[in-house]
């Protein structure tokens, strides 16, 4: 079965800049869609950005769009997040998972196999 771990997460100032990784193991990512997700205290898990499995289609939230890029390297089982120009508001613990339904890429429920997530801190 997958397993997912997210890293790179920590505290940075706004407008300063962070790589989130998310590698898998057990398994391969080759074949799934994969997404990044974030919540924050008190608020519901959002959807930040997805990518299609051979990386060519990518889409964004639009609170993150021109300053995050998602990636991934399926031969090292690996899914990036660079995030740029970081505000205070994307303060949260950020969570990878396979998308494994659907065409809704934005709902929690289209993914699985959920990483245990790994906290951004900006500060102001």
């Amino acid at each position: 079965q997958v397993q997912l771990v997210e890293s790179g997460g920590g505290l940075v100032q706004a407008g300063g800049s962070l790589r989130l990784s998310c590698a898998a193991s057990g398994g391969t990512l080759i074949s799934y869609d994969m997404g990044w997700f974030r919540q924050a205290p008190g608020k519901e898990r959002e959807f930040v950005a997805g990518i299609t499995w051979t990386g060519g289609n990518t889409l964004y939230a639009d609170s993150v769009k021109g300053r995050f890029t998602i990636s991934r390297d399926n031969a090292k089982n690996t899914m990036y997040l660079q995030m740029n120009s970081l505000k205070p508001e994307d303060t949260a613990v950020y969570y990878c998972a396979l998308k494994i339904r659907g065409t809704t890429w934005a709902h929690p429920d289209m993914y699985a196999y959920w990483g245990q997530g790994t906290q951004v801190t900006v500060s102001s």
